[in-house]
């Protein structure tokens, strides 16, 4: 099978990342993969859908196919296939996949004709379901509730809003599945699911099922006020909007049966916390840090039972990229400060157990690859980056140690850039002697561009354009300009967004010398600048002077100047 054409592109790209997504769940830890999906989505496409560059999934037109390969046709175009899947079921979906194979062998297809093996596969009405495929932007969702304990019955009201996106401001709602549970506030156990007028519960957890802009459901049979678990599995890609308290977010976090479910309530929690210290700072307090957080940290450790990998991306705070969503303005040096507060008080506060979670998993054998393995790495790295951004004694030896003694790449880097994370005593010298090391193998050289494209402070700036001189460094190698300028441009705020514009200019610098040589590269550096608006005036200047730059340069490829012309109408 091929696409009929472009625009169905989504069809082959969004199965493909749906197949390996599936694949990796099976030969590791499923939770933990889907939670690893869902923080890049929110990280990335999340970003791609509120700016000026949105599109949905098969979009209707484009200026430079080469602009085609996004975040959105792929990643989002693996949600929508993954929707597919939860709404009709495994076995249904097997026997959609059959019968489009079956069907469309050695034709050129579209993405009507996929879900349409879908739709008579599982005789499922899929008409409101393909506006995904026509509608840019991240749906919105807001839950309120109500528990009436006289009658023992709990009633959720969801409602759905999509924002207008470039070109399309009218948006229709969408068919979207919500898996959900119910834990009881006081027993923390898992309630049974039986809804107003169903015979039986069908379990603990089960499918919501949304296509008006708002639908109301009701459980019977309630015996106690619960919290309600929501989203699970990310089962479909949205901002969800909730009032759950600190106190209830403590509880999903410990006690919900879902992998993602659990660990998005400790992101929420960290999130509210993270917000307050925000506000304080903004208005001239100290941060204060809610106990509630670290206790529910504390829990995750002192909790042997836990899968180590589990646990690793549990005790990650969100990024500073995923809170700048939620900001109406982006505070960079507020969002920076606090972020680094926050981590220093996760690591000294919890010192102890960090310390006892690095020793509980070092390997006490051999270097395997089994998940076990993979889980217990996960965390001591994690521990051992919580103990040096607390400053606590002797962590800087106990990452040279790591270094020096390691017998993977996982253990070596992971003490290599954890201390230079936080500059720690020796690290340069370590930097040296990891390249001359590695230096004949290309992708562990970009590893370490990437690293020091990371590191964030003043001297961000300086750090990569003294990079941008090194031996090693080529124009000509796209992996290896995307792991420095991509990355310091994409996951080092303080450094690129910088007050004085250094950071834009460099990459304006970098993408009007590389727009002749490689307009691909360029232009997807360029999308970058594409979120302007969302900064204070100073930065917002500085980042359309370079568009406005860009889009003046003689001969600028078709590929930058969809690009750019975007991002300063958008």
């Amino acid at each position: 099978m091929t696409c009929r054409d472009w625009f169905q592109l989504t069809l082959k790209e969004g199965l493909t990342v749906f197949r390996d997504q599936q694949f990796s769940a099976d030969m590791h830890s499923a939770g933990v993969k889907r939670i690893a999906e869902v923080a890049a989505l929110r990280e990335g496409q999340f970003v791609e859908d509120a700016g000026p560059l949105a599109h949905p999934i098969r979009p209707d037109s484009y200026i430079e196919i080469n602009n085609f390969y996004t975040r959105t046709v792929y990643d989002k175009g693996a949600e929508v296939i993954r929707m597919i899947h939860t709404l009709i079921g495994e076995a249904a979906f097997r026997r959609g996949m059959d019968l489009y194979f079956e069907r469309h062998d050695g034709q050129a297809v579209t993405c009507d004709d996929f879900v349409r093996a879908m739709a008579d596969a599982s005789g499922r009405d899929f008409t409101t379901f393909m506006r995904w495929y026509a509608q840019a932007g991240t749906p919105e969702l807001t839950v309120a509730r109500r528990y009436d304990a006289e009658a023992k019955t709990y009633t959720l009201e969801i409602t759905q809003k999509t924002p207008p996106t470039p070109g399309q401001v009218d948006k229709k709602p969408l068919h979207l599945p919500v898996a959900m549970g119910l834990i009881g506030k006081t027993s923390g156990r898992a309630l049974p699911l039986r809804l107003e007028g169903e015979n039986r519960p069908v379990g603990t957890s089960r499918v919501l099922e949304l296509e008006a802009e708002a639908r109301t459901f009701t459980f019977a049979d309630i015996d106690e006020e619960p919290v309600p678990s929501l989203l699970r599995d990310f089962s479909a890609p949205v901002r969800l909007h909730h009032d759950l308290s600190r106190d209830e977010l403590s509880l999903l976090f410990a006690r919900d049966e879902d992998a993602f479910a659990r660990w998005d309530a400790g992101q929420q929690l960290s999130l509210l916390v993270m917000q307050e210290m925000l506000e304080a700072r903004q208005g001239g307090r100290e941060m204060p840090v809610d106990d509630r957080l670290l206790e529910a940290m504390a829990a995750v450790l002192d909790d042997e039972t836990i899968d180590p990998a589990f646990a690793a991306r549990a005790l990650t705070l969100p990024s500073r990229a995923y809170l700048s969503q939620r900001l109406e303005v982006i505070d960079v040096e507020g969002l920076c400060a606090m972020h680094d507060a926050l981590r220093r008080a996760v690591g000294s506060g919890l010192a102890d157990r960090w310390r006892r979670a690095y020793d509980r998993h070092r390997p006490r054998g051999p270097y395997t690859i089994d998940a076990a393995a993979v889980g217990a790495r996960s965390l001591k790295n994690t521990a051992l980056a919580c103990l040096l951004e607390g400053g606590v004694a002797g962590a800087s030896d106990l990452a040279r140690a790591q270094y020096d003694e390691a017998d993977n790449m996982t253990d070596r880097f992971a003490a290599l850039r954890n201390l230079c994370m936080v500059r720690g005593e020796g690290h340069e010298t370590l930097l040296r002697h990891f390249f001359e090391q590695w230096r004949a193998e290309p992708l562990v050289v970009n590893k370490w561009f990437g690293l020091q494209a990371t590191m964030e402070d003043e001297e961000s700036v300086e750090r990569v354009e003294r990079l941008m001189r090194h031996p090693a460094f080529t124009f000509d190698n796209p992996n290896r300009l995307r792991s420095l300028i991509a990355v310091f441009a994409g996951m080092n705020m303080q450094g690129f967004h910088r007050a004085d514009g250094a950071g834009y200019r460099l990459l304006g610098d970098v993408v009007l010398r590389l727009d002749a040589k490689n307009p691909q590269i360029a232009s997807r550096l360029l999308g970058a600048l594409g979120r302007w608006r969302r900064y204070d005036v100073g930065r917002q200047a500085s980042m359309k002077e370079q568009l406005e730059r860009v889009l003046a340069k003689d001969g600028l490829s078709s590929d930058s100047y969809e690009i750019a012309s975007k991002s300063l109408a958008g």
